[in-house]
């Protein structure tokens, strides 16, 4: 039976869940899959463009710092203008940035191009997890999520190898243009597909916002720049420090506004606090040694972008398989148990990574850690997503994502500037025996990480299901929401049919 809590506005609270997953769907498949074809094609923008390393850095960076800095502002703007209209866009955003980066003829249009698709980001995957949260009622939503999984994992699987073979047939410029007509057909269906909603009618937290944003901006910046400019230099120092210095003052801001933009009493959730450890702890440690993995299958086994992209599906591929899997496993037995697996696996998977890699070894000796990989990242996306947002109400549920957004990608960009910080001490990319001795060191560091993940997911609380699919009507307070129209309720129930 579907839920008919009140919904957040007066219009429809679910719309159509069909229509909600192929939007939302084909937005996370586009912004998942850009960042790793531009990843593979590196190389060939370099030349193109004639930069330097430092040039291919922020062409990475310039993405990373916009879409981790603006996430939880996008989200609580979203929460407060319409999350439809924020979504729109978003796209219309990204969709422009494309069409610039395709256009570029020099690095730094194509860095300021990278910004702009990163702004763009910023805004849509947040939401494409709140609509599609909001198209389902409670006891739906874990299915639906596990798809969500499923669809991020077959963009990660898909990214390197349709990014070689675009590179291979035609240029680098056409792993922009691809997004341009996918970003126009979603632009027309966008207002026909998707309902409206809003987070509650509560003013905009501009001095949160701007201090949030400015702290972000700080110790991302500290991050990303801590290998090329020292980890001691002056602007790394004052980066991170400044940005920890106002991060400090936003925590201080929420808790003596009225209306803050994070609600820090969501933290008092044991579960929440739980799964944004977890979500900062795995991004850390597994896609800081992606970083070096892929670049060992070229560097020191001599495959192409496109080798390495087939390769890497034996890695990638296996998320397809666990995400759904991992969806249905966590309504039975509980999502604390399908995560803590899934990270076990993870860890178990780079540890064996760590022991057989050397530079006379074959890709089959891999193959083992890969399988493991892939399917224990598989295991971890549904039932995390799911977590986060049943922990809070479903009114919170855009800041929730918001804030488990920002976090994951935080822990990715500490991730790779650590791990390559080890990795350059200990090795580097003097000699195959270098790399691979830099490697060795990173990979064991980020496998202990997960494994601090798998012990964080022990706290974990799995709701009760009749708990959690009661708990959007009763913290909704129904003295300032409209109870739903007829048409609302026949909506919400035929489309579930």
């Amino acid at each position: 039976m579907a839920d008919n809590s009140p919904p957040t506005t007066g219009e429809a609270t679910y719309g159509n869940p069909t229509r909600t997953s192929i939007v939302t769907g084909v937005a996370l498949f586009m912004i998942s899959l850009d960042n790793l074809v531009v990843t593979t094609a590196l190389p060939q923008i370099r030349e193109g463009l004639h930069t330097t390393i430092e040039g291919l850095e922020w062409t990475v960076n310039a993405y990373t710092l916009t879409f981790a800095v603006l996430l939880l502002t996008a989200s609580a703007v979203a929460e407060r203008f319409g999350r439809r209209r924020l979504f729109s866009a978003g796209i219309a955003v990204f969709t422009a940035g494309s069409v610039l980066a395709a256009l570029s003829h020099g690095i730094g249009l194509l860095v300021a191009a990278r910004a702009l698709q990163g702004l763009g980001a910023a805004v849509v995957l947040p939401l494409t997890l709140t609509l599609l949260s909001a198209a389902y009622p409670p006891d739906k939503r874990a299915g639906a999520l596990g798809i969500w999984g499923a669809i991020g994992g077959l963009a990660v699987a898909l990214g390197p190898v349709i990014g070689g073979l675009i590179i291979h047939v035609v240029s680098w410029q056409w792993i922009f243009w691809l997004n341009v007509p996918i970003g126009i057909v979603m632009l027309v269906v966008i207002p026909g597909w998707l309902a409206e909603s809003r987070g509650p009618a509560r003013p905009l937290d501009v001095l949160g916002t701007v201090l949030a944003s400015a702290g972000l901006f700080g110790v991302v910046l500290g991050l990303v720049r801590g290998n090329a400019a020292g980890w001691t230099s002056a602007e790394v120092l004052g980066s991170l420090v400044g940005g920890v210095v106002l991060l400090a003052a936003f925590l201080v801001q929420q808790t003596r506004t009225a209306a803050p933009m994070l609600p820090l009493r969501m933290f008092r959730d044991r579960t929440f606090t739980a799964v944004n450890a977890v979500s900062l702890l795995m991004y850390f440690g597994m896609f800081g040694s992606i970083f070096l993995i892929t670049q060992f299958l070229q560097e020191v086994q001599g495959a192409g972008a496109l080798g390495a992209g087939v390769r890497m599906l034996s890695w990638t591929g296996l998320t397809l398989i666990g995400a759904p899997m991992g969806a249905v496993l966590a309504e039975k037995l509980g999502g604390r148990l399908i995560v803590t697996l899934g990270l076990a696996l993870q860890a178990a998977g780079l540890v064996y990574l760590a022991l057989v890699t050397d530079v006379t070894g074959g890709y089959a000796a891999l193959v083992p850690g890969f399988v493991l990989n892939g399917f224990g990242m598989g295991l971890f996306f549904g039932p995390t997503a799911n977590l986060a947002l049943s922990a809070v109400s479903r009114e919170e549920e855009g800041i929730a994502s918001g804030a488990n957004n920002a976090i994951r990608e935080l822990g990715g960009v500490f991730g790779i500037a650590v791990l390559a910080s080890v990795f350059t001490s200990q090795g580097g990319y003097g000699s195959p025996t270098a790399f691979v001795d830099g490697m060795h060191a990173a990979v064991w560091i980020g496998a202990g990480i997960v494994a601090l993940g798998a012990i964080a997911a022990l706290f974990i609380k799995d709701a009760p299901k009749a708990a959690a699919a009661e708990a959007p009507a009763t913290e909704t307070p129904a003295a300032k929401t409209p109870a739903p129209t007829g048409a609302d309720r026949e909506l919400a129930l035929s489309v579930d049919d």
